[in-house]
């Protein structure tokens, strides 16, 4: 069944079937891994599920595909919308979605069949965790897999804050969600990157205990097509990440990590680098922001004289350059 994507409905809120697992599928341009995604879902030994693809404005036979998809499979159904970037078709996946689960795929990933059966088992088993996780393989280019685990999906971690404001430490389709979770955070950025750091650092704040299962359960392919996120000029994708940087820090601070958490410092770094490259790009505003928010969560009093000096430097010689000959520093050292 095909939708259109309807605007301004976000706070509608959907009673959960109980149970069920809903898989939300962004896809722009990629028809043969959307039908390879969709083919891992519907191998799941687990039941019942849906699967909502949203086509974020493909201009190739991808919608087709997705339509025959729905016509084949009852439990796929599938929403058009123009362009609009990863984070708004994820969200247009979230308003329809039904499930009292919350699977989100990008369309050239995998999951293995015993995912959601073990998964929702742990969670069941758990009511004090929020979120699963796995262990997650990538494959390479030439088809073969590296030989640890993706990211930090290898250890155990009981919560998903503080790890989760140094990076991202899980791929996409690592975490199955309960959608009372999903559907407490709300709506997603319209941003092109790191709408899904933003938004797992959002859920963090809530206090979520996480569930773990040690078995190969995700694979994260690499390929050379399209990816639907991040695409445009570095200026854009830098003032999306000015963004998401500055909503991070705040679900860590209200979760209540301080200055002092060695997280929260080497995140004041991160801001940092961050507000010297958005300077070089000619982004003014950008860096201004992410410098203060920098100097403000930064506990270690060593920096606040490097901190007093990019300033002092930016009155001299303004944002840009500024940033322009630290970015040239960074990058001799």
């Amino acid at each position: 069944m095909a939708e259109t994507a309807r605007r301004g409905d976000s706070a509608t809120v959907r009673p959960f079937t109980a149970m069920l697992v809903t898989t939300i599928i962004p896809v722009f341009n990629r028809p043969a891994m959307l039908r390879e995604a969709v083919g891992s879902v519907l191998a799941q030994t687990y039941r019942p599920i849906e699967i909502i693809i949203v086509d974020d404005g493909s201009t190739d036979e991808t919608p087709a595909v997705a339509d025959a998809l729905a016509r084949e499979h009852p439990e796929v159904r599938v929403i058009h919308q123009t362009n609009r970037g990863v984070g708004p078709a994820r969200d247009a996946g979230r308003r329809a979605a039904r499930g009292e689960f919350i699977q989100h795929l990008d369309s050239d990933d995998l999951l293995y069949p015993r995912k959601f059966e073990l998964q929702v088992a742990g969670l069941d088993a758990h009511p004090e965790c929020g979120v699963s996780y796995c262990w997650t393989r990538t494959r390479q280019l030439d088809g073969t897999f590296e030989p640890h685990s993706a990211k930090r999906t290898g250890e155990r971690v009981e919560s998903m804050f503080p790890a989760m404001l140094e990076q991202r430490w899980w791929h996409t389709p690592t975490p199955l969600y309960r959608a009372s979770l999903i559907q407490r955070a709300g709506e997603w950025l319209a941003l092109r990157n790191e709408e899904d750091w933003e938004y797992d650092a959002r859920i963090a704040s809530f206090g979520v205990r996480l569930h773990y299962v040690e078995e190969w359960l995700v694979e994260v392919r690499q390929h050379s097509e399209d990816r639907l996120s991040a695409r445009g000029l570095e200026r854009a994708v830098l003032r999306d990440r000015a963004t998401a940087h500055a909503r991070i820090l705040e679900h860590a601070q209200r979760a209540g990590i301080t200055p002092d958490a060695p997280e929260m410092r080497r995140y004041a770094r991160e801001l940092f680098l961050l507000s010297r490259q958005c300077g070089a790009a000619g982004l003014r505003e950008e860096s201004k922001m992410l410098f203060a928010l920098a100097r403000d969560a930064s506990g270690d009093r060593r920096n606040h004289a490097q901190f007093r000096l990019y300033a002092l430097a930016t009155k001299l010689l303004g944002w840009q350059l500024t940033g322009r000959l630290a970015c040239m520093t960074d990058r001799l050292r």
